[in-house]
């Protein structure tokens, strides 16, 4: 689309960590003022503030959210939906909605990935489904159907539908979709979030060209991943 409508909210941390983050630094720092008032020695509150430190700056990093622009134009451009690692390019078989054969590109999420998701397409959202389900390792074939999972279809100016699963995996257990069934949606935008290690599937037209290799790393909303027919 020639004049894209970039809806981006300008934000550091993402907004689904901001209240898990201060409170948390709260209960530390209230525990470090104790434990530095109270003990005789330093060393319990050296040891307090590092390991809870740390472990505060593992979730801080969790929760970063960097500020993206794709660079060029975004006709039949498909960028990754999130951070990763490429695990799956085939050709599959999606029976929820195509009944057909389809291009298959997956993108697994590790714990310390950004673990924001971005549109891939720009086009207008036919509809979206959560589904509960299991929680299988996350780079296991069946957790794209077995798992719980949300999925968005978005339809392309060219008409071309392509189907983007949110899938969680064995640690993670919360899918944040912000797309809405009938609006308008832009390469930029926020698709979602997935809390820990988890995986994004895209289900493209056959005649996609993917434009990465098994193994790559990605970076969403930057990476471009395949480009339509």
């Amino acid at each position: 689309m020639g004049n894209r409508i970039k809806k981006l909210k300008k934000i550091r941390i993402h907004r689904e960590g901001t209240n898990e983050l201060l409170y948390s630094l709260f209960v530390i720092v209230a525990i470090a003022v104790v434990l530095w008032r109270l003990c005789d020695s330093w060393i319990p509150f050296a040891v307090f503030v590092a390991v809870f430190g740390t472990v505060w700056l593992l979730v801080l990093n969790f929760y970063r959210c960097p500020i993206r622009y794709f660079p060029e134009d975004t006709e039949k451009v498909v960028v990754a939906p999130a951070d990763g690692k490429v695990v799956v390019i085939e050709e599959a078989d999606e029976n929820s909605y195509f009944h057909d054969r389809r291009l298959m590109i997956s993108i697994f999420m590790s714990p310390l990935n950004v673990h924001a998701n971005w549109i891939p397409v720009d086009g207008n959202v036919k509809f979206v489904r959560h589904f509960d389900g299991n929680y299988h390792k996350a780079w296991l074939p069946k957790a794209s159907e077995e798992n719980e999972h949300a999925d968005t279809m978005i339809e392309t100016p060219d008409g071309h539908e392509v189907l983007v699963r949110q899938i969680a995996g064995a640690v993670a257990r919360r899918i944040v979709t912000y797309a809405k069934d009938q609006e308008e949606c832009y390469i930029d935008e926020h698709l979602g979030f997935i809390k820990l290690g988890s995986r994004v599937d895209v289900f493209l037209p056959l005649g996609s060209k993917p434009e990465v290799k098994m193994g790559q790393a990605t970076t969403g909303d930057l990476t471009v991943i395949a480009r339509l027919p």
